[in-house]
C-alpha cells in the first residue's frame, strides 16, 4: 500500500544502491546468505569499510544481520526490496491533475 510508505525512509533505502561496493555485496547476497568474512574476500575494501557499507544496507532494510557467536551473517530482506519496489511502483502511478484545467494561465 503507497499509503502506509514512511517518505522519511526513501532516502536511505536509496543510498543503499548509490555506491559501487553496495552493489556488489547485494550481488553477492542474491545466491544467499553470506558471513562478512565471505563478503570481503571478494571485496577489495578493508573491513571497517565493509562495516560502514553493511551499516548502511542494514539501516535502510534491504539487507538484515543475524549474529551467530562473534559472526556476522547478512542476507537481502525481502520486507526491504518489496518496500522499495512498491515506493518505485508508486511513481509510476501517473495521477490527472485534470485534463480540462490548465497549469498556468496564458
Amino acid at each position: 500500500m503507497v499509503n502506509l510508505i514512511d517518505e522519511s525512509k526513501i532516502p536511505t533505502i536509496f543510498k543503499a544502491f548509490c555506491d559501487e561496493n553496495r552493489i556488489e555485496i547485494l550481488k553477492q547476497l542474491i545466491t544467499g546468505e553470506k558471513c562478512a568474512c565471505v563478503l570481503l574476500e571478494n571485496l577489495h575494501i578493508s573491513q571497517p569499510t565493509l562495516s560502514h557499507h553493511m551499516k548502511i544496507l542494514c539501516s535502510s532494510g534491504i539487507v538484515v544481520m543475524r549474529k551467530e557467536q562473534k559472526w556476522a551473517h547478512y542476507s537481502i530482506s525481502e520486507e526491504g526490496i518489496a518496500y522499495a519496489m512498491e515506493y518505485l511502483q508508486s511513481l509510476m502511478t501517473v495521477k490527472s491533475l485534470g485534463k480540462d484545467k490548465p497549469c498556468c494561465d496564458k
